[in-house]
């Protein structure tokens, strides 16, 4: 890179999608208005260096930590690998071809040895205090994410045009306030007016555009009535929102406006804030719902009954459906529901509704029985209690599981897109409402109940250390669920997202032998994709996920003579509990992809006989409503991290609501706007950071990686450090060094334990967010593929959730204390803040 610009290294990576557009001076100048010119001609020279054709190959091989194949692109054949693979997809979609700029970021991975090396001696540089980056900035400040509002966005009935022109507002005591408008639309205005004027919501005004009178003509005496209904104030002048009031009719200046703005708006342009919200917030989402790890169940009420009805499941999500499967496949996960605890659940405050269940199962005479006790029940039997815990702690069925309760509105089941109806017939179809018929199956429900297995070896741990007293274990069975009472039936639900390296799995039966060196094992398979395989064998699989396979196919290679189907290399990506069933991906090298081309042709020509996976779906739509909702209503706190060079930062953050019991965690020297992921990053393995450490071995399919925090929060003390501190589980000797943790950080302040599920994400679904950026685009090419370039800079997603309540009583703290625990941080941020 041309020396005197590394610090723009970040605007650099931004430019580079635009870098051969036709605006690409313009765009320069408005994004790098602050930097000096100088410097902003050699940012503009260097992204046209990137930018310029190359013709070298490129081979890591002995370069990086990571095994390098064959790929090949417009006829030349690199030597690559993951890692470097995809920062190659990556870099020649930003340039729109293989160019130096491509071949030098696929050089500089963060896992090439040369790279590695440098990043050694930075940081060393860092620690003597020789370095100005990143790594200086204030604590306080480094870790601060923006807040995304999943749900926030709406639709707009009509383009809005960015338009400046000075107005006359009258409010109702007739007082003039000289203004200017900001935007506007048929129906709508938005102006800027000075702050020494005082305005409140509800107020009517009259609006006489000055500027449009003398421009074109307008009568003078006219005046139009607007419903002031937001008022900002947060910069020098106040921002007020209007709404147009048709109490009078003005029919030539409403056809004035609507031709004036149809005409002008490419001049003006279309504000476009509200679209590309929705962009970010649509594009983030749909990250997170395939990730997600807790399972929403959706609960109706009719009069008084309360009964759950539907779920919702992904690929993360998918084991707590299949563990309440019993020995018939008939899903019990309805036992979790009494009336009672439902009851119980409704009665305590928004942002507190949660319980922890402890959950084991017992098989008898070939029937599964599934036992369960909240800790509320637990403590209502003292002499059973320890019983319950260290016997389903010892069988293998053990689980803990935190149940959430939260509102939901059957009307949130639909989010059109936010553009009006009047942009396109296709844009107009998007915004249409769901059906009748599936509003109607949606119309009782009132909750959702979120299940989340919070199980740990850790916490096995500590209920196995509990002595057991075998002569109670009969009088377990006050908590088992009788088979002579079948739960009420929960239909579950899938949605699947288009792009996310997932694929459409057929039923298929057919022998398989498998090879892995000198082992040898039999098998057949369950379902298959054109890049995967499902295979149940006769035997345990002894090895582990991510070991290589060979696979030979002799049934189906008596099919076919173009194809080989032997000594096919696949990679083991999941292993069940029981170890028969194993989960297979396809391998990308040239002998591999004649076994793709087979499947992608044995689908295409039997798409009538293969039957696909059966996904419970009996109705087209209802997948998505289930999303949309869980969407509008999230009870745990999803958090983005972005890829910045080579390091892992923070991105951005759901909106966290004040109820939230971690809100006052998160908002420790933050804002409304941003929160603070401080605590994320002060864990450390290795003197690396957790997360960083995790994500630089794991793959987009792997299952999510689980941590478990103990937080000690302060909020009265002004160091950031002090206030907040943090170790990981594994970071403690043993259980007393854990139970002195949680004491210590009551005493002084309060006790956080997080559940974090960490994920790596896969590309973006850009086809889900085709019209609007294809809207944004038509407006300002450069916005929509810098929008598009931000989501795929996402790394990462994190799953987390408060779990104090079930890590205080595993270590032994009752009900009371966990009371405490809390109210106790409350009284001192309150007399902190008085």
């Amino acid at each position: 890179m041309t020396t005197g610009i590394e610090q723009y290294q970040e605007l650099i990576e931004q430019l580079k999608p635009v870098v051969k557009e036709p605006a690409f001076n313009q765009i320069l100048s408005q994004v790098a208005a602050n930097i000096p010119r100088p410097k902003r001609f050699l940012i503009k020279m260097e992204l046209k260096r990137q930018a310029k054709p190359c013709q070298r190959r490129i081979d890591l091989r002995g370069s990086v930590d990571g095994d390098c194949h064959a790929y090949e692109h417009e006829g030349l054949t690199h030597y690559l690998d993951d890692i470097a693979q995809e920062m190659f997809e990556r870099q020649v979609r930003c340039f729109g071809g293989y160019t130096i700029g491509v071949y030098e970021a696929v050089c500089n991975t963060e896992n090439n040895f040369r790279v590695m090396h440098n990043k050694e001696k930075t940081e060393t540089d860092i620690l003597a205090g020789d370095s100005d980056s990143q790594a200086n900035l204030p604590l306080e400040t480094r870790y601060l994410a923006p807040v995304i509002n999943f749900s926030g966005v709406r639709q707009r009935r009509e383009e809005r045009m960015n338009f400046v022109v000075s107005v006359e507002l009258f409010t109702e005591l007739k007082e003039s306030v000289h203004a200017t408008s900001i935007d506007i639309s048929v129906s709508g205005l938005k102006i800027k007016a000075p702050k020494r004027y005082m305005f409140k919501p509800g107020e009517r005004l009259t609006v006489h555009f000055r500027g449009l009178e003398l421009d074109y003509g307008l009568n003078r005496g006219e005046g139009v009535h607007y419903l002031l209904t937001d008022i900002d104030r947060s910069r020098e002048e106040q921002r007020l929102s209007l709404k147009r009031l048709y109490d009078q009719e003005q029919k030539a200046f409403d056809e004035f406006l609507e031709k004036f703005i149809q005409g002008n708006k490419r001049r003006y342009k279309v504000n476009m804030d509200n679209t590309i919200d929705a962009i970010v917030a649509k594009g983030y989402e749909q990250y997170y719902i395939p990730h997600f790890t807790s399972l929403p169940v959706y609960i109706s009420q009719q009069e008084d009954q309360l009964q759950p009805q539907y779920l919702l499941f992904n690929d993360c999500n998918r084991e707590i459906y299949q563990y309440w499967l019993d020995e018939n496949n008939a899903l019990r996960l309805g036992y979790l529901f009494s009336r009672q605890r439902l009851q119980k659940l409704l009665k305590l405050p928004p942002g507190q509704r949660e319980m922890t269940l402890f959950v084991f199962s017992h098989v008898t005479q070939g029937r599964c029985y599934f036992y369960s006790a909240s800790s509320d029940e637990l403590d209502a039997h003292p002499e059973l209690k320890g019983a319950f815990l260290a016997y389903g702690s010892r069988k293998l069925s053990w689980r803990v599981f935190k149940l959430q309760l939260s509102d939901m509105h059957p009307e949130q089941c639909h989010i059109p897109l936010s553009l009006p109806d009047a942009v396109s017939e296709m844009v107009r179809r998007q915004n249409q409402p769901p059906s009748p018929r599936l509003q109607s199956k949606l119309k009782n429900l009132r909750y959702i109940a979120l299940v989340t297995d919070i199980s740990s070896e850790w916490a096995t741990q500590a209920y196995q250390k509990r002595k057991l007293h075998k002569a109670l274990l009969a009088k377990l069975q006050v908590f088992c669920h009788p088979r002579n009472h079948a739960p009420v039936p929960i239909i579950p639900f899938r949605f699947k997202y288009q792009e996310l390296r997932r694929e459409t799995r057929f039923l298929l039966r057919t022998p398989v032998n498998l090879m892995h060196e000198d082992m040898k094992l039999n098998g057949v398979s369950e379902d298959f994709s054109a890049g995967g395989l499902r295979i149940e064998l006769q035997n345990q699989f002894p090895l582990e996920v991510g070991a290589q396979l060979e696979i030979s196919l002799p049934k189906l290679q008596k099919l076919t003579q173009k194809h080989h189907l032997s000594d096919i290399v696949y990679q083991v990506v999941h292993v069940s509990a029981d170890r028969n069933i194993v989960h297979l991906m396809l391998g990308d090298s040239s002998h591999e992809l004649h076994a793709k081309e087979f499947f992608q042709e044995l689908i295409k020509n039997n798409r009538r006989s293969l039957k696909p996976v059966h996904e419970q779906q009996d109705m087209a739509g209802i997948g998505e409503a289930l999303r949309n909702i869980y969407a509008a209503n999230p009870l745990n706190v999803a958090i983005f991290i972005r890829k910045d060079g080579v390091q892992l930062l923070p991105d951005s953050i759901a909106h966290v609501p004040s109820e939230h019991s971690l809100k006052p965690l998160l908002a420790y020297r933050g804002d409304e706007q941003h929160l603070n992921l401080y605590a994320l990053y002060a864990a450390r393995i290795e003197s690396r950071n957790f997360i960083e450490q995790t994500l630089k071995n794991m793959r987009t399919h792997n299952v999510p990686a689980a941590f478990e925090l103990f937080i000690a929060f302060n909020p009265t003390l002004g160091n950031i450090q002090q206030a907040i501190q943090v170790k990981l589980v594994q970071q403690f000797n043993n259980d007393a060094q854990r139970r002195e943790f949680i004491s210590l950080a009551m005493g002084k302040g309060r006790f956080y334990a997080l559940k974090l599920f960490l994920t790596k994400t896969g590309r973006p679904d850009i086809s889900l967010l085709h019209s609007e950026l294809t809207y944004v685009g038509g407006y300002a090419v450069h916005k929509a593929k810098l929008l598009e370039e931000q989501l795929w800079n996402v790394a990462a997603v994190v799953d987390m959730q408060d779990v104090t309540a079930e890590m205080m009583y595993r270590y032994g703290f009752n009900k009371h204390h966990i009371e405490a625990n809390y109210q106790g941080s409350e009284r001192k941020m309150r007399k902190d803040n008085e």
